[in-house]
């Protein structure tokens, strides 16, 4: 099974590639993003450290993770951001992996912004970085998530671009 990373910045066009790749060549892709989010609330080492770190009312009583008071503290020092990363990433490759032996495809993707924090650029065979105009990046970002361009720009200046990718796709 040949394994392929996309990866880019905020706003690039990762979505639009990994959902053509699904469409059009019937290659599956994990989605990193969404899977974070369904890990973050069911994964007990992912749980257990997060209220460690953050405490106990990171967590609903229902058990739902509070995005807002998760994004305070990771917001609050480039330290706690390192931490949790440290923590959810390996998380994730693992699922990825697990995911990867229940497919039957002969190629399948991950989708993720965090490839080298990640360490998924070393469980791969390829990768492919999606690439934009910034400004065209900062628009399609504003309009996604409703954040004004500061917010943007503070995330931009958060991701690494992957420096020697594969294949480059410009997305404009």
């Amino acid at each position: 099974m040949i394994k392929l990373a996309i990866t880019g910045g905020i706003g690039s066009g990762k979505s639009y590639v990994a959902r053509q790749m699904t469409e059009l060549l019937g290659i599956p892709v994990y989605d990193s993003d969404a899977n974070a989010k369904r890990l973050n609330e069911e994964s007990a080492v992912i749980r257990s450290g997060l209220t460690e770190m953050v405490g106990a009312d990171v967590y609903d009583a229902q058990g739902r993770l509070d995005r807002q008071r998760l994004a305070a503290f990771l917001f609050a020092g480039e330290e706690n951001a390192r931490r949790v990363n440290a923590l959810i990433h390996p998380v994730v490759k693992d699922d990825f992996l697990r995911w990867t032996t229940e497919q039957t495809a002969p190629v399948v993707a991950i989708e993720t912004a965090l490839l080298a924090e990640s360490g998924i650029d070393k469980i791969v065979d390829k990768i492919i970085r999606v690439d934009a105009p910034v400004e065209t990046r900062i628009s399609r970002a504003m309009q996604r998530d409703g954040v004004t361009r500061e917010k943007v720009l503070e995330r931009m200046a958060r991701q690494q671009e992957y420096p020697n990718p594969d294949i480059i796709i410009n997305n404009v």
